[in-house]
């Protein structure tokens, strides 16, 4: 029979989730760089994580977590044990969404909806990707590893990539917002690299430092007047050269299936699909 725990100390939860997680570090790219920045890279303003591991005689069969304001992270949930994580978790426990590998997500949302009476609607369809051998890309310019003489600029293009994008529900997007993230992003040692096509900076990426062998690139921004010269590219191939130079054997990314241009952009510089993803946001009971 199944034994369901809920923990609260992250260190613990790691212990006893971190080989079943980093066996598979590119599936797990979400559970693994949250827990990392978590650990090593704690803000004060950090909400407490949800925290829950599923046992079975003993061996450990699934695990899920958020830190919010971030959805419900399931890809350590096989579909066969959503209605067990759904148990443990309805009744007490209230999920802005839930994301993750596409069949783990769509088990977990019906579970969830028959024990809470919640709706859900797809908030986005996204496909991970994994490097495989980097091609270079013949872009005019060069790039640059930003500093924190940077944050101004890349506070804006943060704020205005927040702007276009599908933002993560419960996410506030403001310019202080984004400055504190970049801070944190900086001071964790991650790189972001901006394309400067002769003195004018056209597009920033980056990157997370390794985390168990895995660096996940995101976001990636240009701006709408510098688009369609192949800057985008550009800085993100920038930053998998940087990630593997740092000791990265996995460079992952997420794109939007939404955004046919950056799927195929990203498969031109060597990205391979993994698995599809997706992620639901839960509606009130009778909304």
């Amino acid at each position: 029979m199944a034994e369901v725990t809920r923990h609260d100390d992250l260190a613990e939860f790691w212990a006893l989730t971190g080989s079943f997680f980093t066996a598979d570090p590119v599936f797990h790219t979400v559970p693994i760089a949250a827990i990392d920045r978590r650990l090593h890279h704690g803000n004060p303003e950090d909400a407490p994580p949800l925290l829950l591991s599923v046992t079975e005689d003993g061996v450990l069969v699934a695990a899920a977590l958020r830190t919010p304001p971030w959805p419900l992270a399931v890809s350590g949930v096989a579909p066969e044990w959503a209605e067990v994580v759904a148990d443990a978790l309805a009744g007490d426990v209230e999920l802005p969404g839930v994301s993750g590998p596409r069949e783990s997500v769509e088990a977990f949302v019906v579970a969830w909806a028959a024990r809470t009476g919640c709706g859900a609607r797809e908030h986005m369809a996204l496909r991970l990707y994994e490097l495989g051998d980097l091609v270079a890309l013949d872009v005019p310019g060069a790039a640059r590893l930003a500093t924190p003489d940077d944050l101004d600029l890349l506070t804006r293009w943060r704020t205005d990539f927040a702007d276009e994008a599908a933002v993560q529900p419960g996410e506030v997007n403001t310019l202080e917002r984004s400055r504190l993230l970049l801070d944190i992003s900086m001071a964790a040692g991650n790189g972001h690299l901006i394309w400067y096509h002769g003195d004018t900076p056209v597009a920033w990426a980056a990157t997370s430092a390794p985390a168990s062998g895995m660096s996940r690139i995101g976001p990636v921004y240009t701006p709408p007047e510098h688009r369609r010269h192949g800057y985008g590219a550009a800085v993100t191939a920038a930053c998998a050269s940087w990630a593997r130079e740092n000791g990265a054997e996995h460079v992952v990314l997420y794109t939007d299936l939404a955004n046919p241009t950056s799927n195929s952009i990203y498969q031109r510089i060597g990205f391979r699909a993994v698995v599809d993803s997706a992620e639901f946001v839960f509606t009130p009971a009778g909304g």
